[in-house]
């Protein structure tokens, strides 16, 4: 899913990157799934629990509801990487199959599949009319621009925001827009030359060789060039015997000594797929991360942080919390004061955003040297639901302030925030960032919230976490893991209880403000705990 002015959109679900093979461009997550049976209907996301089915299908498109699950430590540092599979073989041989029964398989959320189709060269002139002819080689390592390739793939193993080509074979050039993508568990990246490369050949954890006869081969390339690419069967045999078995023999089937699994007849050996599954399912397993175990352990015997900025207690700031924090306050009260107070604090946490001296001319003629803010552009990011509560504050004081969202919610088995959805603005990375969220226990979700900005290359320095309430753990673990984060809030509470809950605390904010029951919901991501 991509959203238009959005970095990229995700509900947990399966990212398909292809070369385009119609023009259109459009993603599609159905193939990469079993069609669902019967009739399409549509139903709400489960709680997060190992005993539901972590799919959801609708009428158009079939997402994952699965979070992704912590990929720093407590540090706030990349502590594990995506787990990359190559699929290498011959063309047509059934490499997106066997990619396909392996997503189907594993049942992970968070998986991208990445074809090497993508980041074919941008032709010339000279060599748009070569392979309008069929006289052009797609089937050589030098049709693939490897610096690119190798730069992208070790970036998204990394865990960082990426930009894919989208190459469309109609007129053999690039589209005009990339696909953005982010977060991936498992990629799996599938292409003629993916051994090709030893810089690639060294990102990749597992190395699959897909044998399929070359009488089958041919068969699937003439329907698939003749069907989806608009060629006709002359040009598609001499192409093939004048490139594409050559390359074959010189160039791919050398490359299966490098492979760990050969998997012949491609998607139908599901004993060999179900080896590949089971392995790296293991290999998941030994990645897992307990970051919130760690932060509800840390010591709070430090000082405050000086990245720490409270909104001084005025009388009308202890008013406005005493309202919040009584339990007998009615919705529609707790709502108008809570919007007062985020209002306060907006304002407050502009006053830390860079600015210059800047003189103008008043009415009267006369100079005034006043400030004005020094940066590209602010962006506000809530964390869903609650901090898009404070959405309003923020457009009411910045006039063209762009907005992003993150949705995290907390795992009910693990206890461990997860990833589900993102929408970012383009560009992100040059903006200051204020960070939106009610309130911050132990600073799990927050962290990952900052996590997620930084992968997206927003400078650590320009991020301002801004919250109505934090406790001492939250404020802490955010400081210690982003010394350079600004962290703005209201008030500091002490201590936390047993089940993570901020003492004295404001109760659950979100239910509170939108007039909901934490019970019907499972888990929630402005739940106290989950932050």
């Amino acid at each position: 899913m991509t959203l238009e002015d959005g970095a990229g959109a995700r509900i947990s679900g399966c990212w398909s990157l292809r070369a385009d093979r119609s023009g259109s461009g459009e993603d599609s997550l159905d193939r990469l799934l079993p069609p669902a049976g019967g009739p399409p209907r549509r139903r709400s996301a489960p709680p997060l629990s190992s005993t539901e089915p972590h799919l959801l299908r609708t009428g158009s498109r079939t997402v994952y509801t699965a979070g992704r699950p912590p990929w720093y430590d407590e540090h706030g540092t990349q502590s594990k990487e995506a787990f990359v599979i190559g699929l290498c073989g011959g063309s047509a041989s059934g490499k997106t199959t066997v990619a396909n029964k392996i997503i189907e398989a594993l049942d992970v959320p968070w998986v991208v599949l990445l074809s090497m189709d993508s980041f074919y060269k941008v032709l010339s002139s000279e060599e748009q009319t070569l392979a309008a002819s069929n006289d052009y080689n797609f089937d050589h390592p030098g049709a693939f621009d490897f610096q690119l390739l190798v730069a992208t793939l070790r970036k998204l193993k990394q865990g960082k925001s990426v930009k894919i080509p989208v190459y469309d074979f109609t007129t053999h050039g690039r589209q005009k827009d990339w696909k953005n993508v982010y977060g991936a568990s498992v990629i799996i990246f599938e292409g003629i030359m993916s051994f090709a490369d030893r810089e690639l050949l060294e990102l990749l954890d597992m190395k699959i060789f897909v044998d399929t006869d070359s009488d089958i081969r041919l068969v699937r390339r003439l329907r698939r060039d003749i069907g989806e690419r608009g060629r006709d069967i002359e040009g598609v045999i001499k192409q093939y015997n004048k490139f594409v078995k050559p390359a074959f023999e010189q160039y791919i089937e050398p490359a299966m000594r490098l492979a760990d699994i050969v998997v012949p007849r491609g998607g139908g050996n599901m004993v060999a797929i179900d080896l590949i599954v089971q392995h790296v399912h293991s290999q998941l397993e030994e990645r897992e991360l307990s970051v919130r175990a760690l932060l509800a352990s840390a010591q709070q015997n430090q000082p405050l942080p000086q990245t720490l900025s409270v909104l001084q207690s005025t009388p009308q700031v202890r008013g406005l919390h005493t309202i919040i924090r009584n339990k007998e306050t009615s919705r529609d009260e707790f709502i108008f004061y809570s919007k007062r107070l985020m209002r306060l604090l907006i304002e407050y946490a502009l006053t830390f955003l860079p600015s210059q001296v800047c003189v103008v001319q008043t009415p009267q003629g006369e100079e005034y040297e006043g400030r004005r803010y020094q940066g590209r552009g602010i962006t506000g990011v809530s964390v869903l639901r609650a901090g898009e509560t404070m959405e309003p504050a923020l457009r009411a004081v910045c006039k063209d302030v762009r907005i992003g969202k993150i949705l995290i919610q907390t795992n009910v088995d693990s206890g461990e925030p997860e990833l589900h959805y993102l929408r970012l603005p383009k560009d992100i990375s040059e903006d200051h960032v204020i960070l939106m969220d009610s309130s911050v226990s132990t600073g799990a979700a927050a962290m990952m919230a900052v996590r997620v900005l930084l992968d997206h290359e927003v400078q650590e320095e320009r991020v301002v976490l801004v919250s109505l309430l934090m406790a001492e753990l939250g404020v802490h673990s955010v400081a210690y893991a982003f010394p350079k984060v600004r962290i703005i809030t209201s008030a500091v509470d002490q201590s936390l209880d047993d089940l993570l809950h901020v003492l004295p605390g404001i109760g659950d904010f979100g239910d509170r403000y939108f007039g909901t029951d934490g019970s019907d919901r499972g888990s929630d991501e402005d739940q106290e705990p989950s932050h």
